[in-house]
């Protein structure tokens, strides 16, 4: 089995991966790549990866795209007001072309490995079924089309983008993370960004990931570890 390069967010489902290819898969080599893109809850996320990646002795590289939050309409990136907030239209929490980019990223690392030190990597990521409502660039299709690229931009071919959980809803990525020994409290899932306390990143509570991650743990019959902001 290849080396991993896992996008990792510090979210729930991208942190659970990590543990589950080193744990479960024993992919021995896993190098964590945490995106800024000068989204408002930079360091609460950043926080979660970097303890992330200490808990797995993974090397973890941290790559600026703030470009991508300047041009982006999202409001991950925009201050808001509540009634925005607390919005579940998707497009108001979709960041242009943001998943495309960041396999991108992932797979010139990939390549790069490669070609330097003739080491092979695929390329994870943690997206999941969202239910009838989700964005375009967290389905099965798009990760279809995302690997045929992989034949035409690189030049062997040799690489994948895997998603072992793109067919697991949030309660089961829960569930994993459970047995499979992951303190869930430091992960984060919110939008927004509300600081720390007592060293555990707080999430505002009201946000649409936020409302997400209270029903998963809801419906897994799971305490909910998370620290809300309100």
């Amino acid at each position: 089995m290849a080396n991993a390069i896992i996008l990792c967010s510090g979210g729930l489902d991208s942190v659970v991966l990590a543990h589950y290819l080193k744990k479960v898969q024993k992919i021995e080599k896993i190098r964590l790549v945490f995106l800024d893109y000068n989204q408002k809850a930079l360091e609460e996320e950043k926080f979660c990866v970097e303890k992330l990646a200490k808990d797995l002795d993974a090397d973890l590289k941290i790559i600026n795209v703030k470009w991508l939050g300047e041009i982006s309409t999202s409001l991950i990136n925009k201050d808001a007001d509540k009634n925005e907030i607390d919005s579940e239209e998707l497009i108001s929490w979709y960041v242009p072309c943001r998943n495309s980019l960041f396999l991108l990223i992932g797979l010139s690392l990939a390549e790069s490995e490669f070609i330097s030190k003739n080491e092979k990597y695929d390329v994870y990521l943690g997206i999941k079924y969202e239910g009838e409502l989700q964005f375009k660039d967290t389905t099965p299709e798009f990760l279809e089309q995302m690997n045929k690229i992989t034949n035409f931009s690189t030049q062997t071919g040799d690489y994948k983008f895997i998603a072992p959980f793109l067919n697991k809803d949030k309660e089961k990525v829960i569930e994993l993370g459970l047995e499979l020994g992951v303190d869930l409290k430091n992960t984060y899932s919110c939008y927004i960004g509300k600081g720390f306390e007592n060293e555990v990143p707080v999430h505002c509570g009201v946000c649409s990931a936020c409302k997400s991650r209270k029903k998963a743990f809801k419906f897994s019959n799971n305490n909910d570890v998370s620290v809300y902001g309100c």
